[in-house]
């Protein structure tokens, strides 16, 4: 979920024009690069490609399944793994193996370290034209597409793969008693946009816990003081 907020971030301020929008695109990128690092990633989300395609194929003979969406998600799920399994090496390599990014990278981890005369050719390529900047932003996008595509698919089925019921946290305050059949990958909790309140969520083993933090502009607030009703779902892959 964090690569998939990343890369909409970095898909976002690469297609703006200004100079401050490719410098927030780089940033985003060089994130992007220290979390598809990690040496099991690429492993892991091939590993649950290939168990949803096996959880999927048997469906082929329900006809109850829509079979032109399951032929698609398969071919998908084919295509996907197809092209992390061309890569070689760890996710993001062609940025730890250019200099000029990576000295980016170094100044921009100090407060203000990217200045002029921090980096003047850095600003020399941010006054170019703003085409050829959103050119070389997506060639340095492109390589991490087969990592995000991957990740998108597992976050879809497993976003979709729940059941979703009502409750009323009374007062701002929620709180379910957890079983076997409760168990959940991720939790999804939904409610109208006009409600001035946030959840704040915890749980353990035993239960789960909801409070709605009621927030007015920048002031995290306290709780709730109203009944609010939301949808909560468990999802599973």
């Amino acid at each position: 979920m964090r690569l998939e907020d990343l890369f909409a971030r970095a898909r976002f301020f690469s297609g703006q024009d200004a100079p401050a929008d490719h410098h927030a695109a780089l940033l985003s990128l060089f994130d992007i690069s220290d979390v598809a690092e990690r040496s099991d990633l690429k492993t892991d989300v091939l590993q649950e490609l290939g168990r949803q395609k096996q959880l999927l194929g048997p469906l082929r003979s329900n006809p109850q399944i829509d079979h032109d969406a399951l032929r698609g998600l398969l071919a998908e799920i084919d295509a996907v793994s197809a092209q992390l399994l061309a890569q070689a090496g760890k996710s993001g390599a062609h940025l730890r193996d250019n200099e000029w990014l990576m000295a980016i990278k170094q100044r921009s981890s100090i407060p203000g370290g990217v200045c002029e005369f921090d980096l003047p050719a850095y600003h020399h390529w941010l006054q170019q034209d703003a085409g050829a900047r959103r050119n070389d932003l997506a060639g340095c996008i492109e390589p991490f597409e087969p990592i995000r595509a991957a990740a998108a698919i597992v976050l879809r089925l497993l976003r979709e793969n729940g059941r979703g019921s009502r409750h009323i946290a009374y007062r701002g305050v929620f709180q379910l008693m957890l079983t076997t059949t409760k168990v959940a990958q991720l939790l999804r909790l939904s409610l109208p946009r006009d409600v001035p309140c946030v959840p704040e969520i915890s749980a353990n083993k035993y239960a789960l816990n909801i409070r709605f933090l009621g927030v007015a502009g920048m002031d995290r607030g306290a709780v709730f003081d109203r009944d609010v009703e939301f949808e909560l779902m468990f999802c599973n892959l």
